[in-house]
């Protein structure tokens, strides 16, 4: 299902992401996927948290320039090469997969992963089409 994921640009200096954390976490919001790509001055942080729209505006009140992005998260088979299962229709159907990384829950002992692409929308649709289990709401009760 596609859901909202919240990005944030910061200096690659120490506890930058752990102000972010104690921020939402005074507030309630929980942190369900992260994923952390780095340069050696700035990192961009893209996470899913359960309040989407309360993270936001927490970042927002406390100075920070959050980012919200569409993304899939995806039900997957946990074993050796099951990540195909997502990745194969997407290929099929001309889809490029920009980035992907692991949610912290599982459903069903499958693993969950998170998937930004270059048409929403469309690898939604085919993700469904060849049955694998997109995730909405599920996914934050975890």
């Amino acid at each position: 299902m596609v859901i909202k994921q919240i990005s944030v640009s910061l200096e690659n200096v120490p506890g930058a992401f752990s102000n972010i954390s104690e921020i939402l976490g005074r507030e309630g919001v929980n942190i369900r996927a992260i994923s952390v790509a780095d340069t050696s001055d700035m990192s961009t942080v893209r996470f899913v948290v359960d309040d989407p729209e309360k993270a936001m505006n927490m970042l927002k009140g406390n100075g920070y320039q959050p980012r919200e992005t569409d993304v899939i998260a995806v039900e997957t088979p946990d074993h050796p090469g099951g990540v195909n299962a997502v990745l194969k229709p997407l290929k099929n159907a001309g889809i490029n997969v920009h980035y992907l990384y692991p949610h912290l829950g599982r459903i069903n002992n499958n693993a969950i992963v998170i998937l930004g692409v270059d048409k929403t929308e469309e690898a939604q649709k085919v993700l469904e089409q060849n049955w694998v289990h997109t995730l909405g709401k599920e996914v934050y009760t975890i």
